[in-house]
C-alpha cells in the first residue's frame, strides 16, 4: 500500500528515482515540477516572515532592518520576552573578556591630551642634538618594526597591540596623538609592503608575476597617497581673518570678475545681484560681467544692472583667456573671482581683504567652494546634508594644511587675487585646462604666499547630472595630468619641499583610475583562472592585511571623519575611474591634447530615469565579479576545498567590490528634481502681512529665489492663489515682497513671490543667501565618522544600487515588449 502511494506520488511530481530520498529533496524544495506549486518559494517565505515576527522586524523587505536588529537590537525597541536569554547568553560568555577590560585603567583622554601637548613643548626637545638624536632612534625603530620577520603569533601579537593602542588613542585630543596615529598606520602599512616586496611575490616568469606585479604597483600607489595625505593635512592651519584698517580711506579697489560662457540669465542674474551686495565702498568696488557667449540678452541685462560688460571676438584659451582679457582692460588692484553660479555673501571682501594688507607679499586668498543644491552623489543616493559633500574634504581639511606649508591652491572661484603678482607670471595660465591650480603654482614658484580662509563666503550650484558630474571630474583629473607634465612641481626652482609635496599629492591623486580599476579586477585571477598573485597561505596573508586596513582608517576617522566619512572615497573612486583612465593617460604622454568642457549648471533633471550610457562600465564590473563570485562558491564547495581559506579572502574582496559597484548603480539612477529653484532650508523671522490687514510674526522652513516656506505659531486659513506681502530683514532693514499663496498644511504656507522688481530681486539676495552667516553652521549637522558605520551604509546603498537596477531592468523590458506589441499590431493592420 506504501509503494503504491509512493509510486503514484512520485508519477505526479515526477520524482525520477523515487527510492533515493535525495530525488524527493531535489522535486519538492529546489526544482519541482512546472505544474507543481513552488514548495522552496513557499516554505522560504514562511520561515522568513516566522522569524521577521519573532524577532519584531518592522520591515522585513529591508536588509538594514535585519541589521538593525541584528547588530544593532539598541537601535530598535527591546527584545520581545521569548528572546530575552539571547543577550544574558552573550553576557554570560564574553564574561571574562569583560572582566579583563573592566581590569585595564580607563583613560582620562583630555588629560592624556594635554599632557602630550606639554610634553612636545617641552623646551630640552628643541635643541638641536635632542632632535637629531630622537630623529635617528625614532627612524632605527621604525625600521626595526617595518621589518623584522615574526612568526605568525608574534605578527598576530603585534597587528593587536597596534590595533588596540590605536583604539585608545584616537579619542585623545590634540595634535600630538594624531601624529602617533599616523605613525601607527605607517608602520602597519610599511609592514605589510616590506611583507609584500620581500615574501609575497612570485618572480617565476608568467601572468601570476605580471599580475601581481600590477596589484603590488596599486598598492605602491595607494600607500605614497595616504602617505602624502598624512603630510598633507597634518598641522591644519585654520587662518582667521585678519582685520581691516578703520579709515576705508585705506581699503583698496577691487575689481570683481563674473566669467561666463553659455550658461542661462536664471543663473547669471542672482550672482551678479549677489556681487552688488557685498559690503564694500561703492567708489572702490567694479563688477565685470565676462560674457564669451556674445549674447545681446547678457548684454541688456549687465545695463539694466548696472554693471560692465566685457566681450572678446573668440573663445582663445576659454575661461583662461576670458580672463586674461578683461585684466588688460581694468585697472583694479585687487580682482575677486566667481564663477557665474557663485552666489557671495556680503561680507566676502571684508572677510579675505585683511591679509592682502596685512602681507604685501600674499597674491591669493582662497576660501571654500560651497553648493546648496545636491550633487548626482547626494540627490540619487539620498545623502544630502547626512553625509559630507564630495568637496568637503578638499575645503574643509586639505587646503587648510595646505596654508600651513604656503601650498594653498586657486580653485577658480570664490578667490581674490593681487593684480601685480599675477601680471609678472604671465596672467592666467593657458596651458591646461585646470588654469587656477597651474596659476597658483607659477605664484608660488616667484616667491609668492598664498592664504586660505576656511569661512564659507560664496555658495552655488552642483552638478545636476552624472553625466555633467563625471565630464567636470574629467577635466580636472586631465589638466592636473597636464600640469604634472609641463610644470612639474617636483622639478625646477622656487618651490619648498612641502610646497613640492603638496602639489604632486593633488596632482598623482587623479591618476587613482588604473590602481582603482586594478582593486576592482584583481580577486578574479585567482576565482576564474586559479592564479596565486600573492603568494602566501591566507592566514598569513590576514594577519599582515588586516593592521595594514584598519589602522589607516582608523586614523583617517580621526583626522577628516567631520569632511568624509570612511568608504566614501572608494565610492567616488569607483563611479569615475573608468572615465578618468584614458584622460589622464593620454594628457601624461601628451600633454596638449584635448580641450576645455565647460560644465553645466542650471539645468533640471526633469524625469526619473537610469543612465544606462554613462553605467555601462559599471555593469560590465559588476558582470565579471558576479560571474566570479559564483565560480568561487563552487571551488569553496568543490575544487578547492584543500586552500578554503585563499578562496574565502577572494569571496570576500569580490563581494565588496560589488557592494561598491552596487553603490556606483545606485548614483546612474537619476532622481527627478521636483523644484526648478532649489531650496535651502533655514529658520528666518518673517512678518506676514496678511489679506485682512493682521501681521503674523513667523519663520521660513526654506527660502529660494522664487518663494518661501513658512512655519507660523498658529494656522491661518490661507486658499492657494491669496495675495499677502512677507518682510525679511537684511541687517537692520526691512523688505517687504508681493507673494501668493501655493500651499498650506496645518502650520505650514508655501509661498511664490510676484511682480519682483530687480531691486527687490537684489533685496531678497541679500535677505537670504547673501547673509553673513549664511553658511555658517551647514557644516555642524554631520554625524561624525565611524568606519564600522560608514561600511555598513555602503554596503545598504550597494544592496539598494541592485534593486533599482533590477526595478528599471524590468520596466525597460515591459516598455520594449509593449512597443513590439505595438508595432506588430500597427503592421498586421490593413
Amino acid at each position: 500500500m506504501l509503494s503504491d502511494l509512493l509510486a503514484a506520488g512520485a508519477r505526479a511530481l515526477e520524482v525520477e528515482q523515487p527510492r533515493r530520498l535525495r530525488a524527493w529533496v531535489w522535486r519538492l524544495l529546489i526544482r519541482p515540477a512546472p505544474a507543481a506549486p513552488d514548495r522552496a518559494a513557499r516554505i522560504f517565505d514562511a520561515a522568513l516572515a516566522w522569524l521577521a515576527r519573532t524577532l519584531e522586524v518592522d520591515q522585513p523587505q529591508r536588509p538594514s532592518a535585519w541589521g538593525t536588529r541584528l547588530f544593532a537590537p539598541a537601535a530598535a525597541d527591546a527584545l520581545p520576552p521569548r528572546l530575552r536569554w539571547v543577550p544574558r547568553l552573550v553576557r554570560t560568555l564574553t564574561l571574562g573578556a569583560r572582566l579583563a577590560i573592566a581590569r585595564v585603567p580607563q583613560i582620562d583622554h583630555d588629560r592624556l591630551g594635554k599632557w602630550l601637548e606639554g610634553a612636545a613643548d617641552a623646551p630640552w626637545l628643541t635643541r638641536t642634538p635632542v632632535k637629531v638624536a630622537g630623529m635617528v632612534v625614532c627612524a632605527m625603530a621604525f625600521w626595526l618594526a617595518v621589518t623584522t620577520p615574526f612568526n605568525w603569533v608574534s605578527q598576530l601579537v603585534f597587528g593587536l597591540a597596534l590595533c588596540l593602542l590605536a583604539i585608545q588613542i584616537r579619542n585623545t585630543p590634540g595634535t600630538v596623538p594624531t601624529l602617533i596615529l599616523m605613525t601607527l598606520a605607517l608602520v602597519a602599512s610599511c609592514r605589510y609592503g616590506w611583507w609584500r616586496i620581500t615574501q609575497s611575490m612570485d618572480l617565476e616568469p608568467g601572468w601570476e608575476m605580471v599580475l601581481g606585479s600590477c596589484l603590488l604597483a596599486a598598492e605602491i600607489y595607494a600607500w605614497l597617497i595616504m602617505l602624502l595625505g598624512f603630510l598633507q593635512c597634518a598641522w591644519p592651519l585654520k587662518r582667521p581673518p585678519a582685520p581691516l584698517p578703520e579709515s576705508l580711506a585705506q581699503w583698496p579697489f577691487v575689481d570683481i570678475f563674473i566669467p561666463t560662457y553659455n550658461e542661462p540669465l536664471s543663473v547669471l542674474r542672482p550672482t551678479v545681484l549677489a556681487a552688488k551686495g557685498i559690503d564694500w565702498p561703492p567708489e572702490k568696488l567694479r563688477i565685470y560681467l565676462l560674457d564669451d557667449g556674445r549674447r545681446e540678452p547678457v548684454r541688456q541685462f549687465a545695463q539694466e544692472a548696472g554693471v560692465q560688460y566685457l566681450t572678446r571676438p573668440n573663445n582663445t584659451y576659454a575661461k583662461a583667456g576670458n580672463l586674461n582679457h578683461a585684466l588688460a582692460l581694468t585697472q583694479g588692484e585687487f580682482i575677486a573671482i566667481f564663477d557665474c553660479d557663485h552666489l557671495p555673501v556680503r561680507s566676502f571682501l571684508q572677510t579675505t581683504m585683511g591679509w592682502m594688507l596685512r602681507d604685501p607679499r600674499c597674491a591669493m586668498i582662497q576660501t571654500p567652494h560651497h553648493f546648496f543644491s545636491p550633487d548626482p552623489f547626494e540627490r540619487n543616493l539620498e545623502t544630502f546634508r547626512r553625509i559630507p559633500n564630495e568637496g568637503s574634504l578638499f575645503y574643509g581639511l586639505v587646503q587648510d594644511g595646505n596654508d600651513f606649508w604656503n601650498a594653498t591652491f586657486f580653485c577658480g572661484s570664490c578667490a581674490v587675487l593681487r593684480r601685480a603678482p599675477l601680471l609678472e607670471v604671465g596672467g592666467i595660465a593657458v596651458e591646461t585646462v585646470t588654469e587656477d591650480a597651474h596659476t597658483a603654482l607659477k605664484l608660488h614658484r616667484h616667491g609668492y604666499t598664498t592664504a586660505y580662509i576656511n569661512m564659507t563666503q560664496a555658495a552655488g550650484l552642483a552638478t545636476e547630472s552624472l553625466a555633467a558630474h563625471v565630464g567636470q571630474r574629467i577635466r580636472w583629473a586631465r589638466g592636473m595630468a597636464q600640469i604634472f607634465r609641463v610644470d612639474n612641481p617636483l622639478l625646477g626652482r622656487g618651490l619648498s619641499w612641502m610646497q613640492r609635496l603638496c602639489y604632486s599629492n593633488s596632482m598623482l591623486h587623479f591618476f587613482y583610475g588604473i590602481p582603482r580599476l586594478v582593486f576592482l579586477t584583481a580577486p578574479l585571477a585567482y576565482l576564474y583562472f586559479e592564479l596565486h598573485i600573492i603568494r602566501s597561505s591566507a592566514a598569513i596573508f590576514a594577519l599582515y592585511l588586516l593592521p595594514h586596513l584598519v589602522l589607516p582608517h582608523i586614523t583617517t576617522a580621526r583626522m577628516q571623519g567631520a569632511y568624509r566619512h570612511s568608504f566614501w572615497a572608494e565610492v567616488y573612486e569607483t563611479v569615475l575611474a573608468w572615465y578618468i583612465t584614458l584622460p589622464t593617460t593620454i594628457a601624461f604622454f601628451n600633454p596638449h591634447k584635448g580641450r576645455f568642457n565647460v560644465t553645466a549648471k542650471g539645468g533640471l533633471v526633469e524625469r526619473t530615469h537610469f543612465d544606462w550610457r554613462i553605467s555601462r562600465p559599471y555593469f560590465g564590473l559588476v558582470l565579471l565579479n558576479g560571474v566570479g563570485l559564483a565560480i568561487g562558491l563552487v571551488r569553496l564547495v568543490s575544487w578547492n576545498r584543500f586552500e578554503a581559506g585563499t578562496v574565502v579572502l577572494n569571496l570576500l574582496w569580490t563581494t565588496f567590490n560589488l557592494l561598491m559597484l552596487g553603490a556606483a548603480i545606485g548614483v546612474a539612477h537619476e532622481r527627478r528634481q521636483v523644484r526648478v529653484f532649489h531650496r535651502v532650508a533655514a529658520r528666518l523671522p518673517v512678518i506676514l502681512l496678511l489679506p485682512n490687514g493682521h501681521t503674523q510674526r513667523c519663520y521660513t522652513d526654506d527660502y529660494s529665489l522664487n518663494g518661501l516656506g513658512l512655519e507660523l505659531a498658529e494656522a491661518v486659513p490661507l486658499a492657494p492663489g491669496t495675495n499677502l506681502q512677507v518682510t525679511l530683514e537684511s541687517g537692520n532693514v526691512e523688505h517687504a515682497f508681493s507673494a501668493r499663496v501655493t500651499a498650506q498644511r496645518g502650520n505650514y504656507v508655501g509661498v511664490q513671490f510676484t511682480n519682483m522688481t530687480m531691486r527687490q530681486q537684489e533685496q531678497l539676495i541679500q535677505c537670504t543667501f547673501g547673509r553673513a552667516d549664511a553658511w555658517s553652521r551647514w557644516q555642524e549637522q554631520y554625524a561624525s565618522d565611524l568606519p564600522l558605520r560608514g561600511l555598513w551604509e555602503i554596503a545598504s546603498l550597494g544592496v539598494r544600487g541592485y534593486s533599482g537596477l533590477a526595478q528599471w531592468a524590468l520596466l525597460e523590458a515591459r516598455r520594449k515588449v509593449a512597443g513590439w506589441g505595438r508595432r506588430r499590431l500597427a503592421a498586421a493592420e490593413p
